[in-house]
């Protein structure tokens, strides 16, 4: 792949999830992510409203987190936050999975987890974040497979807040489960240009970063073609 800084700027999910965000820091999140032309902006569902008119007449998609950070929410309420967000004008969500029932093998409830938000947010695109960093092999590719069967559009690695981040061989096994046709999202620790170029040669089509400006900037640098 010719990895050319538009192209590399749309595959990224521009990100501030911190506690302490304020509206200001959000405003310029958007300001840089229309700036730069990421992919998108993914905030907690406090500030989609907020984005979504910041963002209004550019490309940048609004992505909202939910079952944040930990994925240990009820359904329902997975459910109707993930209604919420997209009412607010969220076009994409990134749910955590109920990572104690993936490790307690109860499968039908986890896929019955995701499909009921996929269903509820109808053509929204769906993100499920599996939290690699707490997953055995077997766990990752279980996972990863149930997203698939739930009908999710992508898988993603982490929520940032776990004890580590997406690893190149996480993402490349994640591709090699799911195939070419679902998309696999790089997240937690990707900071430098290096890192991105890593995980998009591992099968990465999505990168979520707080690091966005300084990764366009970085292939800037390199003198990558636009």
């Amino acid at each position: 792949m010719n990895l050319t800084k538009n192209r590399i700027a749309r595959m990224i999910d521009s990100t501030n999830l911190k506690p302490d965000a304020t509206s200001d820091d959000i405003k310029k999140l958007c300001r840089d992510a229309k700036k730069y032309n990421f992919g998108a902006v993914c905030v907690n569902p406090c500030f989609v409203s907020l984005v979504s008119d910041f963002l209004i007449g550019s490309d940048v998609k609004v992505c909202c987190v939910t079952g944040f950070p930990l994925g240990a929410s009820t359904l329902e309420t997975k459910v109707f936050e993930s209604k919420n967000a997209v009412s607010n004008g969220a076009d994409e969500i990134d749910m955590v999975i109920n990572i104690g029932a993936l490790k307690d093998k109860k499968y039908d409830f986890v896929k019955k987890e995701i499909k009921k938000v996929v269903d509820a947010v109808g053509k929204v695109t769906v993100k499920v974040i599996i939290e690699i960093c707490y997953l055995n092999d077997e766990e990752k590719i279980k996972a990863c497979e149930i997203a698939k069967e739930a009908g999710a559009r992508f898988v993603k690695t982490s929520t940032g807040f776990g004890p580590k981040g997406a690893t190149d061989a996480d993402v490349e096994l994640m591709r090699k489960t799911v195939g070419p046709n679902m998309g696999v999202k790089a997240s937690g620790g990707i900071r430098t240009i290096d890192d991105a170029v890593k995980m998009i040669n591992a099968g990465a089509n999505r990168i979520g970063t707080s690091s966005g400006v300084e990764i366009i900037e970085g292939l800037k640098q390199q003198k990558l073609l636009v």
